[in-house]
């Protein structure tokens, strides 16, 4: 009996040590990160991503262009039924440890053949034709989490929420970047054609003091017709602006959920109060913030967890039944208590065999998951880090483009200015002027597509950043 005991005992010690052993998680990978950003200007620890985006994006009509579309965006409406989803399903896995119940109650009534066992044996001892059968019931079952299936089933669904809430962090940082980035590029589309329409005015002047030469004599009609072509190309970019205003405002619109309609502004492009110095942080902090990246990282708990469950179908099972209620071939005493009452109890161990290497295959193939999930995690890091890069050359290097179109945008000007004047008094040609004022043009539409782009560059560093989403 002794022998038996200890026996039994060291089955159970050695089941134990297996269950710690059956889903071993992999710890999660180090990402190889740089100490500071390439391109950084500053060495501030701070990171403009800490700052909510209603303090980073100041102007009134934009920021309640960025509340409509959170609220009203079809993209956020449907991450946040999911989180709701995926809420319902990690409930629903706290109730796996409970025991399944269910309640039956039946009634049969069979009449076997007169020659039949059942039949003779009906009629002798029960003296009738038909054997009735009455019974109300309750079942349950229970299977041991021996290995942790249940626990992995548990921390899967828990790993699924949170990837939902990462989701929706990630739509909306999304969407505040797009808005904002939409919103100045209307900006810049505005003061284009108020840039055109200023030249139209300025090339009317012209022509008509061309006008007034050929009347004396002074120039041939070929002067006439350059000016006309030169204010025909300042004027052909007025309907073109147009449209692409209201193309913009179309996208804006829908992007809030509402349908395509014009989009208020007060403001001017070169009124955008964006600071020039901003500060990334460091690489570690963005990591943190950024929500494809932590969602790449839960996808990892995921993929832990699915590797112990399966490792644990491939382990025996332990299930417990019971069963009790009450039982009789007659109605009339169904429910004479004790005599009726009937009860089982049952526990078995079910050990898969052999299952055409199912389970196996399952048990590898989930492993492999999980290294293309730890892949897919250093990627996300890298292309963050990537991305936080760019943007921050693409400010450095837009400000000294800007710069140097800047000082061309007012020599220009001081060049028009110079050629009216030496024009009217006839020591300038009218080539001269014309030419003068289609650099000035050119050049001030090519200053405000500049400003515009260092405007989405620092929009884009806010984003790459993990901003947006607080």
């Amino acid at each position: 009996m002794t022998r038996i005991k200890n026996s039994v005992a060291f089955i159970l010690m050695l089941v134990v040590l297996a269950a710690c052993n059956v889903s071993k998680d992999i710890e999660k990978p180090i990402a190889e990160l740089p100490t500071n950003f390439r391109n950084a200007a500053t060495e501030d620890k701070s990171s403009i991503a800490d700052i909510e985006w209603k303090r980073f994006f100041t102007d009134a009509s934009l920021q309640r262009l960025i509340d409509k579309a959170i609220a009203k965006n079809y993209d956020m409406q449907l991450a946040v039924k999911n989180i709701e989803a995926s809420e319902l399903l990690m409930k629903q896995t706290k109730w796996n440890y409970l025991p399944d119940a269910r309640l039956q109650v039946t009634a049969n009534s069979n009449r076997p053949s007169d020659n039949s066992l059942n039949g003779l044996s009906a009629k002798s001892f029960l003296n009738t034709t038909h054997v009735e059968d009455y019974s109300a019931n309750i079942a349950l079952s229970w299977e041991a989490d021996i290995w942790g299936k249940i626990k992995n089933q548990k921390a899967s669904a828990l790993a699924a929420y949170l990837q939902t809430e990462e989701a929706k962090k990630a739509i909306q940082t999304n969407i505040v970047a797009s808005v904002s980035q939409g919103f100045y590029n209307l900006l810049m589309l505005d003061a284009q054609i108020a840039i055109a329409k200023k030249n139209i005015a300025l090339n009317d002047s012209t022509l008509r003091i061309i006008r007034l030469q050929f009347d004396a004599g002074q120039v041939t009609a070929l002067a006439i017709q350059q000016a006309e072509a030169q204010q025909l190309t300042a004027a052909a970019l007025v309907p073109q602006l147009e449209q692409n205003i209201e193309i913009q405002e179309n996208a804006l619109s829908i992007l809030a959920g509402e349908l395509p309609d014009s989009i208020q502004r007060n403001g001017l492009l070169s009124q955008v109060n964006v600071a020039d110095s901003l500060s990334a942080g460091v690489p570690s902090e963005m990591v943190s913030r950024r929500p494809d990246v932590k969602s790449n990282e839960l996808a990892l708990d995921i993929a832990n967890a699915q590797v112990g469950i399966a490792r644990a179908n491939m382990y025996p099972s332990l299930t417990i039944t019971a069963g009790g209620g009450l039982n009789s071939f007659r109605t009339s005493n169904w429910f004479n208590i004790p005599a009726s009452l009937f009860g089982a109890v049952a526990g078995g161990l079910a050990q898969p065999l052999f299952q055409k290497k199912q389970l196996t295959t399952a048990y590898d193939l989930a492993r492999v998951n999980r290294e293309k999930t730890v892949i897919e995690f250093r990627q996300s890091v890298l292309n963050a880090v990537g991305e936080v890069s760019d943007a921050l050359v693409r400010i450095e290097k837009l400000q000294t483009e800007k710069s140097i179109l800047l000082q061309r945008v007012n020599t220009l000007q001081k060049g028009i200015s110079n050629a009216n004047m030496l024009f009217k008094t006839g020591m300038a040609n009218y080539l001269e002027v014309i030419t003068a004022q289609s650099n000035v043009l050119q050049s001030e539409l090519e200053l405000a597509s500049i400003t515009r782009e260092q405007l989405s560059a620092k929009v884009e560093l806010y984003r790459s950043l993990g901003g947006g989403w607080k």
